[in-house]
């Protein structure tokens, strides 16, 4: 089979324009990747898929991957202007010093394909793309028309990531309900205080609850007691005594 550096360079070939960049990998396995960009991303899949040396016909896997905004801290040298005084008399002079600058990085959302040959046995082959950002810009080309098996994985990493998948030819929800706002598998996500709708809710998540509807209500959450089984507190609400 061959190497990414060898799909690479056959990729760039085929489809011109095609920016690809290795991804490698430091573990043991060093399975590295091959990082795409959105704009030809369909035609690279549609190549991988029908190059007579890769046949690269069945996509096994596609997950999501949440790289939040990064804090970056980069020593840099500045020249400065200076007033020193020698012998009495003051002097402008330059020095360069060294001093510690902060930046953000955007953060993105990144989609992940495992991809193997059935015809010659051969795989994987990891392929990745990355979203502008993780706000107004997580749109990514579908690969549903090039390999039927994304349309439900693809769907599952629009509903936990929040990626929107152009071209995709049924984005909806797959384990969230439709009107949830949000995307769990995201880093950032907190989960919800009122939780009263599961079906097994219970103890402290009875209290988040209450909690959550006294705000909405602007009234005061009443203190928290523990009602498991079998302690005071869940003897008097049932009408037991104990001894």
């Amino acid at each position: 089979m061959k190497t990414v550096e060898e799909i690479k360079v056959a990729i760039e070939a085929a489809v011109p324009g095609a920016v690809v960049a290795v991804a490698p990998n430091p573990s043991p396995c060093g399975q590295h990747s091959l990082r795409l960009d959105a704009a030809h991303a369909v035609a690279v899949a549609a190549f991988l898929r029908d190059d007579a040396e890769l046949r690269l016909d069945f996509l096994s896997n596609v997950t999501g991957v949440d790289w939040p905004d990064k804090e970056i801290a980069e020593k840099v040298k500045v020249t400065r202007t200076v007033t020193k005084t020698v012998d009495g008399v003051e002097q402008t002079a330059e020095e360069t010093v060294e001093e510690t600058r902060k930046r953000i990085e955007p953060g993105c959302l990144e989609v992940v394909y495992h991809l193997y040959s059935m015809e010659k046995k051969l795989g994987p082959v990891v392929i990745r793309l990355r979203t502008v950002n993780r706000t107004d810009q997580a749109e990514l080309p579908s690969l549903t028309p090039v390999w039927r098996s994304a349309e439900f994985q693809e769907r599952e990493v629009f509903d936990l990531y929040g990626v929107v998948f152009a071209g995709h030819p049924d984005l909806r929800r797959l384990l969230m309900w439709d009107a949830f706002k949000d995307f769990p598998m995201r880093r950032d996500y907190k989960d919800p205080d009122d939780y009263e709708y599961e079906p097994t809710a219970h103890d402290e998540v009875l209290v988040r609850a209450q909690a959550h509807k006294d705000r909405e209500q602007g009234t005061a959450t009443p203190a928290s007691k523990d009602c498991s089984p079998g302690t005071p507190a869940a003897n008097s609400e049932q009408g037991l005594t104990t001894a």
